[in-house]
C-alpha cells in the first residue's frame, strides 16, 4: 500500500501512533516529517529516507538490535540473506519506528510489496537445525552396541571349544567271535589274595619264655630267644643310620613308623629321626645310651645281626645288649 505522498515537508510534532515515541532515541536526527516516496518498492524507500537523515547502517543497528546485514538485505530486497517471514515483519517494523514512521502503514506496504516465496518457516541467521543428526547418532550406538555383542558371542564360543572334552569315539577292538563247535573252558584262575587267609603271624624271638635280662639301673628290655638259630636274621630294608658295621652289633629297625630318639649320657641326644618303615638304626660303641620310642611294638631290636623281638617299653636302655 502506497503512502500518499512523495515529497518532505516540516513536521511541527511527529505523531505517536503506537506509544513508541517515549524511546526514539534518533528523534534529534529527525528536525523534520519523513514520507516514504510512493515509487520503487519499500526497502529502496527506507534507504532514502535513512541517508535524507544522514544514518549508517550501523546507527540502525545500534537503535533497533537488528544486524546490519539484515537491514541492507531488507533494503534491497535480498530474501536470500534474510530469515523466515515473521522475523523480518518484525525487523520492519523496528527500522520504521527507528526513522519515525508509522510502523503499521510501512509493514502493511512491506508485505504488498514483497510477496510469500513459500510457506516454510526458517531459522535466524546463525542457527543450524539437522533432523538427522539424532538419527545419525543412535544409528551408530546401535552399531557399536551390536558389535560388541557379536565379538563377545564368537569369543566365548572359540572359549568353550578350547575348553570342550574330546568327544572322538573311542574303538575298542572286537573280541574275534569263536569259531563253531563246542566251548573251550580254560583253567581255573588262582584264589585271589583277598580271598585267602594269611598264616597266623608269630613275633620272632617269642617262641618260648625265658628270663629277662635286667639293663641299666635293673629295668627289664626285652626277651631273649630261647634257640638263637630260630631267631630272624636282620634284613636291610632301607638306610641305616648311625654306626658303621662295625659299631656295637645292635640295630633298632622300624616296623612300621615311628620316632626314634637316642639319648646319652647326660640327656645329650645322639639321634632323633621319624624312622619310615624298613629304616634302621645301629647304634655305636658308646655306653650309656637310652632309646626312647613312643610306640615300643613299633621298633624291633637286633643283636649280632638276630632279632631278640619287639621293644616292651618306650625307653629302653642298650647297654650291655651286645654282650651274650
Amino acid at each position: 500500500m502506497p503512502l500518499d505522498t512523495s515529497h518532505i515537508a516540516a513536521d511541527q510534532s511527529v505523531p505517536d501512533t503506537d506509544g513508541s515515541a517515549a524511546a526514539d532515541h534518533l528523534a534529534s536526527l529527525r528536525p523534520i516529517r519523513l514520507v516514504l516516496a510512493r515509487e520503487g518498492y519499500v526497502g529502496a524507500a527506507l534507504k532514502a529516507a535513512r541517508e535524507s537523515l544522514g544514518l549508517a547502517v550501523d546507527d540502525i543497528e545500534q537503535v533497533t538490535r537488528v544486524r546490519a546485514a539484515y537491514i541492507a538485505a531488507i533494503e534491497s530486497f535480498d530474501f536470500d540473506l534474510l530469515p523466515a517471514r515473521p522475523f523480518v515483519v518484525g525487523y520492519v517494523r523496528a527500522y520504521a519506528q527507528a526513522l519515525g514512521l508509522d510502523p503499521g502503514a510501512v509493514v502493511a506496504r512491506f508485505r504488498a510489496d514483497a510477496p510469500k516465496v513459500d510457506g516454510k518457516l526458517r531459522a535466524p541467521g546463525g542457527v543450524r537445525h539437522d533432523a538427522f543428526g539424532s538419527i545419525r547418532w543412535l544409528m551408530v550406538v546401535g552399531a557399536v552396541v551390536v558389535a560388541a555383542v557379536v565379538l563377545w558371542n564368537l569369543t566365548r564360543r572359540v572359549e568353550l571349544q578350547i575348553a570342550a572334552p574330546d568327544e572322538s569315539p573311542v574303538r575298542i577292538a572286537a573280541t574275534p567271535r569263536p569259531s563253531g563247535g563246542p566251548a573251550q573252558i580254560g583253567a581255573p584262575l588262582p584264589t585271589p589274595p583277598e580271598a585267602t587267609t594269611p598264616p597266623v603271624y608269630q613275633t620272632p624271638g617269642l617262641g618260648a619264655p625265658v628270663a629277662p635280662r635286667p639293663g641299666a639301673g635293673g629295668e627289664a628290655v626285652v626277651a631273649a630267644p630261647a634257640d638263637p638259630a630260630s631267631a630272624a636274621p636282620f634284613v636291610p630294608a632301607g638306610t641305616i643310620y648311625g654306626a658303621a658295621d662295625a659299631g656295637s652289633g645292635v640295630v633298632l629297625q622300624a616296623r612300621k613308623s615311628a620316632t626314634l630318639v637316642v639319648h646319652g649320657p647326660g640327656g645329650a641326644i645322639y639321634f632323633a629321626r621319624l624312622l619310615n618303615p624298613g629304616e634302621a638304626w645301629r647304634a655305636p660303641a658308646i655306653a650309656g645310651l637310652t632309646a626312647d620310642v613312643a610306640e615300643p611294638a613299633a621298633m624291633e631290636l637286633f643283636v649280632g645281626g638276630a632279632s631278640r623281638g619287639r621293644l616292651t617299653q618306650t625307653q629302653t636302655s642298650l647297654a650291655h645288649l651286645d654282650q651274650p
